[in-house]
């Protein structure tokens, strides 16, 4: 079967496909879903690099222009991590109904606004509402979910590696770090945040609509993974349907509706784990580049450092889809705890030496495990529970996972406001880094349900 590029305008009872329509005829050799991978990823990459790290190199800049303490400014980040807690759940169940493109669209049209309106700030109140409401909410509803619910769709037996594709270009934020740190030098904060939500609105909303499908492949005559099947002329919706599903059930994957999910052990397991993850993980993502000022390096060589060393963790990030693909499901946790221990270990190292020197290797140690993990912790949901539900289920992990994450940046700026150090910090960091390690190995992979629901049934 040919590669096909599928219109837009598809009957719900026969397919439309044209191999001459709405991409292009060089793209139609790739599997459709590849070319979604690369958008979303380069998307996540624009906008993880302004939003989630460029905060850390704003925050020195922007705090000592109004005054504010480090509590203070940390609470920004949190904001939006707050908002995720009612907006996830929401997030999840739009993607499943509605699919994903529609969701990017407008969560990446509020996040450049919220970008382009932060050259207005005058005050912490609005600064909270602009970066905390504007921005977080844009980035909640426009990223994680669904893009990784498109990426979902459109792979099984090749998921671990369409997400470590999807995670290693996204860590080319890194790079995006490196070009927040020189802009901020050149042209100060405010002109910085503008050109990141331009970014945005020029360049990853077209890629947005071109190039991510409102539902999964078999609504376009193809199987999942470009697997040859052929679409007869006189087959509708509902018979590919039950060809992807058959596919997926040989590669002994079962979906679940959401209830059914709530119901398993491993569920609450993965929860209670990444939400004990989380602590360390925020805390140190919105602090990098203060901690590392404070050691005597200079902000500029900071950001860049903090670029470089995430730039380089990304040969990681295949480290653990590839593993995805070849390993048995119920081993996947154990991958997932190595990673989480190897944080733990970079943060004991400078801990126990606190020089330079062990700066680097905490760093490095830190974003190799987070390389290794990120693939991991993507694809673990949808190898224990599926393709149908992921948004709903991963939307409503969130209710738990979130709460921690708007916490641990504030915990760790009252910290060092009353201390002067992060020390205290980042020894209960790799504490909780271990003891997420040994949750996360007790989440073995679930039963199947009794009953396995229509395809539209995902709550």
């Amino acid at each position: 079967m040919g590669r096909w590029i599928v219109s837009e305008g598809f009957s719900r009872k026969k397919f439309s496909i044209n191999k001459e329509n709405c991409i292009g005829k060089k793209l139609h050799r790739v599997f459709f879903g590849w070319w979604t991978v690369l958008s979303g990823s380069l998307l996540s990459a624009w906008a993880i690099g302004f939003q989630v790290h460029g905060f850390s190199a704003l925050f020195k800049p922007i705090a000592s222009e109004f005054g504010f303490s480090r509590t203070a400014t940390s609470v920004a980040a949190s904001i939006g991590r707050l908002i995720r807690v009612v907006e996830s759940p929401l997030a999840g169940w739009l993607v499943d109904k509605f699919g994903p493109r529609t969701l990017i669209t407008i969560g990446m049209f509020m996040a450049g606004l919220g970008l382009i309106l932060m050259n207005f700030v005058n005050s912490l109140w609005s600064f909270y509402t602009i970066w905390g409401v504007i921005l977080g909410t844009g980035i909640n509803m426009g990223l994680e979910i669904p893009i990784n619910k498109a990426i979902t769709n459109w792979f099984v037996k090749k998921r671990g590696i369409a997400l470590s594709v999807r995670w290693l270009i996204t860590g080319f934020a890194g790079l995006v770090l490196l070009l927040v740190a020189w802009l901020i030098s050149t042209h100060g904060w405010r002109m910085t945040c503008v050109i990141g939500g331009l970014g945005i609105w020029l360049i990853g909303l077209p890629l947005t609509w071109i190039f991510v499908k409102p539902q999964r492949p078999e609504y376009y005559g193809l199987l999942p993974d470009g697997s040859t099947a052929e679409a007869k002329p006189d087959e509708d919706v509902n018979q590919m349907i039950d060809k992807g599903v058959n596919y997926a059930a040989e590669l002994h994957e079962v979906e679940f509706t959401l209830r059914q999910a709530l119901r398993t052990r491993a569920y609450w397991l993965l929860i209670l784990a990444m939400s004990v993850r989380m602590v360390g993980f925020a805390a140190i993502l919105t602090h990098s580049v203060p901690f590392l000022t404070d050691m005597g390096i200079e902000p500029v060589k900071a950001a860049s450092l903090l670029g470089i060393i995430i730039l380089s963790s990304t040969p990681s990030r295949l480290i653990g889809g590839f593993l995805m693909d070849r390993i048995d499901a119920g081993h996947l946790r154990f991958l997932i705890a190595g990673a989480f221990l190897l944080q733990a270990i970079g943060i004991g190292a400078f801990l126990l030496n606190q020089t330079i020197t062990m700066v680097y290797v905490f760093l490095v140690l830190f974003w190799v495990g987070i390389g290794i993990a990120l693939p991991l912790e993507s694809g673990i949901g949808s190898r224990y529970f599926g393709r149908k539900a992921f948004g709903s289920i991963e939307g409503t992990s969130m209710i738990f996972t979130t709460p921690i994450t708007v916490l641990a940046p504030i915990y760790a700026g009252w910290i060092y406001d009353n201390t002067g150090s992060y020390v205290s910090a980042f020894t209960l960091f790799a504490i909780l880094f271990a003891v997420s390690a040994f949750l996360v190995s007790l989440a073995r992979p679930p039963k199947p349900p009794a009953q396995v629901t229509d395809i539209h049934k995902f709550l």
